[in-house]
């Protein structure tokens, strides 16, 4: 009797797992392909409510977060971005395609630099613990 139950336990996870599949795979489709540029990779979305939603549970895997809106709130895209490393070297340089833009860097501190309309916010982060969010508002 005690096998059986065994069973049934293992066949209740099996399809648990069958049925969260979908979703799992749905929230890692609504994600972009992560592009690469010397020791940097990132990935910039989060334009329709499936995109943003996957990049926002993304946030937390990666070392460091990049947020773009308009002062009022509403999100921005197309971005010039220009990520320095602290000897002034440019770590990532690239246009924001969505809002939000998540970023793998070796650890370090870095000066981000964003262009919005001819206007240029600055923001200095420390790398390497955890993950970090820069929020620029134009």
């Amino acid at each position: 009797m005690r096998a059986s139950f065994r069973n049934l336990g293992l066949r209740t996870a099996l399809a648990c797992a069958c049925l969260a599949a979908p979703w799992a795979a749905q929230a890692q489709s609504a994600m972009p392909a992560m592009k690469s540029q010397g020791a940097a990779q990132y990935v910039c979305g989060g334009i329709g409510s499936d995109e943003s939603t996957a990049m926002r549970a993304a946030m937390k895997d990666h070392p460091l977060a990049l947020l773009f809106a308009r002062a009022g709130g509403a999100y921005l895209a197309n971005v010039d971005v220009t990520v320095m490393d602290d000897k002034g070297g440019t770590a990532l340089a690239m246009r924001a395609s969505g809002p939000v833009c998540l970023v793998d860097l070796p650890a370090g501190r870095y000066t981000i630099q964003a262009t919005s309309n001819g206007a240029t916010k600055s923001e200095t982060v420390t790398v390497g613990s955890g993950s970090k969010t820069a929020d620029f508002r134009f």
